[in-house]
């Protein structure tokens, strides 16, 4: 992949980061609703419900259900999707290049032993 693709796509996820914390923080979910101060938003709570939405999706797959609000997909997809978005919005609160982060992990990910399909095989190896 092109520096100049590579660069674009990292810069394309942090704008998906800039939106969905965007829009969460105009929903208030980062202010006092009656200051409209600033909420010192406990990383703990936020990486819950991050896992919240897994747990949810993992029921959806476990199930095979149709999502409630958007019963034209499967709840499964949607999910994802709320995980990612509170990924995302988590990673805007913060200013986390998480474009970079990703980019970074695919090739170190790329190098590593233990990812390799000759190591995975072996007694031992990583199965899943």
């Amino acid at each position: 992949m092109g520096i100049y693709k590579l660069k674009n796509m990292i810069n394309q996820v942090n704008e998906l980061r800039d939106l969905c914390y965007s829009e969460s923080f105009k929903a208030g979910w980062h202010t006092d609703l009656e200051t409209g101060k600033l909420l010192n938003r406990n990383k703990g709570e936020m990486i819950a419900l991050i896992h919240s939405e897994i747990s949810e999706a993992m029921e959806g797959e476990r199930k095979n259900l149709k999502d409630d609000h958007l019963p034209s997909r499967p709840m499964v997809e949607v999910e994802m999707a709320d995980a990612i978005i509170r990924i995302m919005d988590y990673c805007g609160r913060w200013n986390y290049d998480i474009g970079g982060a990703i980019m970074d992990k695919i090739h170190y990910n790329r190098n590593r032993l233990d990812h390799k399909i000759e190591n995975r095989i072996k007694e031992g190896g990583k199965k899943f």
